[in-house]
C-alpha cells in the first residue's frame, strides 16, 4: 500500500464510505480499484456501474454511473474500444447492441436477471398472433432476443413516457407484471393478463379488446416484489416521519403506500433535492448504501436486506480478471442485433 496512488484511491473511498464500508475491505478494495483504473487507460475501456453496484465498487471504477436508461445513452456515444458494463447481462447485451464494434465485457456470467428469464421470443410472437395489430412494448430488463420481436423498449424512467407515445388503444407491456400495473394505472388503462398454457382462459381474457386496455405478462423481479404493504406500515409505526421511496418494480399496494416512486436516478434525485428527517429506499440495498454516500448530511434508514443476487455476482475482483483477460465478452448475433437496436434506439429517443 505505499504506492500513493493506491493511497489516494483508499484515501477517497474511506472520505464518501467509513461509515457503510469497514476499513479493512475499504484498503483491500481500494488497490483492486487502482488496478482496475491503470487497466482501463492502458486498455482505452470505459467502466458502466448501474446503481445496483456494491459501494466500494460503484464509488471508484466507474466512468459513468446510473439506471438502465441513462447508461444505454452512455452506451450509445461511447467511443472506447472496450465497454466494460458492471452490471446484468440484458445491459451489457444492450450496450452491444449500440455498438458492435466494440468488446464489451461482463464481469461475471452469472449476472442474470429474474425478469429477463421470465419471457421468450417465442412468448412474444404467440402474443403477437393471439393479439395481432397491436404494438408491443418490452422493459429493457429482457435479452436481445425479446427486444428483437417488439415495437420499442421502455425503462422505468420512461415507461409512461413510451406507452403514451404509442397512442394506441390497446398494448402489449412485458414482462414485469408489477411495472406494467402501475403504468396501466398511470395511464388509466385497464389491465389483463393472457391466460397460461392449458389453463382456462378468465373472463375479462375473452372480451374483446378495446380502449385503454394493457396486456402485461406475469413476471416479476425477485428483489422487488420481496416488499410489502406491511413493510411499510412497520417502518411508520416507527419512524412516522420517514418518507419511504419505492421502485415501479414494487406491487402496485405499495408503491401506492409511499411517498415517491421512480426509477433508480429518479429516487436519487429525490433524495439530493428533499430534506426529510430519514429517508428509506425500497429496492436493490446496495442502492440504499450508495445514496447515504453520497448524502451523508441526510439520514437513510438502514432496514432493507435485500440484494440482488445476480447485481451482487460482479465484484471488483470479477471486473479486473475480465479487464486483464478480456474475459466474458458479451456477443449478440447480427441478425438479432440489428431488430433489437430498433426498439431500443426508439427507447432512447423518448428519453
Amino acid at each position: 500500500m505505499s504506492n500513493p496512488s493506491i493511497e489516494q484511491t483508499y484515501r477517497e473511498l474511506k472520505q464518501k464510505l467509513s461509515g457503510v464500508v469497514p476499513d479493512v475491505e475499504l484498503r483491500y478494495k481500494a488497490e483492486l480499484a487502482w488496478q482496475i483504473n491503470q487497466l482501463k487507460a492502458e486498455k482505452n475501456a470505459v467502466i458502466l456501474g448501474h446503481n445496483y453496484m456494491e459501494p466500494a465498487l460503484f464509488h471508484s471504477i466507474p466512468d459513468f454511473k446510473g439506471d438502465s436508461l441513462d447508461l444505454s445513452r452512455k452506451a450509445a456515444q461511447t467511443e472506447a474500444d472496450i465497454i466494460v458494463f458492471c452490471g446484468v447481462r440484458f445491459m451489457a447485451e444492450t450496450a452491444k447492441i449500440l455498438n458492435p464494434s466494440r468488446t464489451v465485457l461482463l464481469p461475471s456470467l452469472e449476472a442474470g436477471c429474474s425478469l429477463a428469464e421470465s419471457i421468450t421470443a417465442a412468448d412474444v410472437r404467440l402474443l403477437r398472433q393471439r393479439y395481432p395489430g397491436v404494438p408491443v412494448v418490452a422493459y429493457v430488463n429482457t435479452y436481445a432476443d425479446v427486444k428483437a420481436e417488439v415495437d420499442i423498449c421502455c425503462t422505468s424512467g420512461n415507461a409512461v413516457a413510451v406507452v403514451e407515445s404509442l397512442h394506441a388503444e390497446t398494448i402489449i407491456f412485458l414482462p414485469d407484471e408489477y411495472l406494467a400495473r402501475n403504468v396501466a394505472r398511470q395511464t388509466g388503462r385497464h389491465i389483463l393478463f393472457p391466460s397460461l398454457e392449458g389453463e382456462a382462459e378468465p373472463e375479462i381474457d375473452r372480451q374483446p379488446l378495446g380502449k385503454g386496455r394493457m396486456i402485461g405478462w406475469r413476471g416479476r423481479c425477485e428483489v422487488h416484489e420481496k416488499f410489502t404493504l406491511q413493510d411499510i406500515r412497520n417502518v411508520r409505526a416507527q419512524f412516522p416521519q420517514v418518507v419511504i421511496l419505492a421502485h415501479p418494480e414494487c406491487s402496485p399496494e405499495v408503491v401506492e403506500a409511499c411517498d415517491f416512486a421512480g426509477s433508480t436516478n429518479a429516487m436519487m434525485r429525490y433524495v439530493e433535492q428533499t430534506d426529510a428527517p430519514q429517508y428509506l429506499i425500497l429496492t436493490e440495498c446496495a442502492m440504499g448504501d450508495n445514496i447515504a454516500a453520497a448524502n451523508p448530511d441526510k439520514e437513510m434508514l438502514r432496514l432493507c436486506s435485500v440484494r440482488c443476487p445476480h447485481m451482487n455476482r460482479i465484484t471488483l475482483e470479477d471486473t479486473l480478471k475480465s479487464l486483464q483477460y478480456n474475459q466474458h465478452v458479451v456477443e449478440v448475433p447480427e441478425a438479432i442485433r440489428v431488430r433489437a437496436a430498433r426498439s431500443v434506439e426508439r427507447m432512447i429517443a423518448i428519453g
